[in-house]
């Protein structure tokens, strides 16, 4: 455009050169708060979005939280034994469970209608009789079947033919394993010790004697509580019935209330 085209456009028009002028502030204001009120639109919005996320989140997590079947164990599972949960992860097996897990123990339980039994591999007879201390081992154990393979599988072993000859070896060990079930703070654990330690007396007989001392300080403990002290003393009587006369000088040793069955 040339000089004197400019002057004529804006010459002859001063007044709308200082309109343009003075509208020049003003635009720039408008476009300010127009930008101002889009951002926080924009703003808003992310609010409402992320609140609408943590609200199904959370919903979501109470959801998950008031459905677990953890949270609602089923009413039959009050009717249950304990039973061996293979989900969950044991931080260390017992040396029974481990010993069965890998087929040391040759016998498996049998579920009948009316009672279980056991089903042994071989012969109890041929059988190492060291098992028993392993079976001993197993009376500590509070879960199905381990409770049950023990318990049976100690008693049947007492069984066999020569068992006297071949436990009588095996005292100083079995002993102290014994005590430990004696010593259990779980009372089917204590009842199960007290029954395979009744068993064993009935197969060696005085033999036991020397061995009697260590369990007697567990047993005047459930002694003294009533709920034990008629089991107890059954079982010491029976003691006395299988070691002799000379039994009841080490019980009474222990146990000085003791009274004998030939008194």
């Amino acid at each position: 455009m040339s000089r004197g085209a400019g002057e004529g456009l804006w010459g002859n028009s001063p007044a709308l050169l200082c309109l343009s002028l003075s509208a020049v502030p003003a635009l720039g204001a408008a476009l300010s708060a127009s930008a101002l009120r889009e951002s926080r639109r924009s703003a808003g919005n992310v609010l409402r979005m992320s609140s609408g996320i943590q609200i199904k989140t959370k919903s979501a997590a109470q959801k998950s939280k008031t459905c677990s079947p953890e949270s609602q164990p089923k009413p039959s599972a009050k009717l249950n034994p304990k039973t061996i949960d293979p989900f969950c992860a044991y931080s260390q097996p017992s040396a029974f469970a481990a010993t069965y897990a890998r087929g040391g123990i040759p016998c498996r339980l049998v579920h009948g209608s009316v009672k279980h039994k056991l089903q042994w591999e071989c012969p109890p007879e041929t059988v190492p009789f060291d098992l028993l201390l392993t079976l001993a081992e197993g009376l500590r154990e509070t879960k199905h079947p381990y409770t049950f393979v023990s318990k049976e599988g100690f008693k049947e072993l007492l069984l066999v033919e020569g068992a006297a000859e071949k436990a009588i070896p095996l005292l100083p060990r079995l002993v102290p394993i014994l005590k430990a079930a004696l010593a259990h703070a779980d009372d089917e654990v204590f009842g199960r010790g007290l029954d395979a330690l009744v068993q064993l007396s009935a197969v060696v007989g005085p033999s036991l004697n020397d061995h009697l001392k260590l369990l007697l300080t567990n047993l005047l403990k459930r002694l003294m509580d009533k709920k034990y002290r008629e089991e107890v003393t059954v079982a010491l009587q029976k003691l006395e019935h299988c070691g002799g006369k000379a039994t009841v000088a080490i019980i009474k040793s222990k146990i000085p209330t003791y009274c004998s069955i030939y008194s």
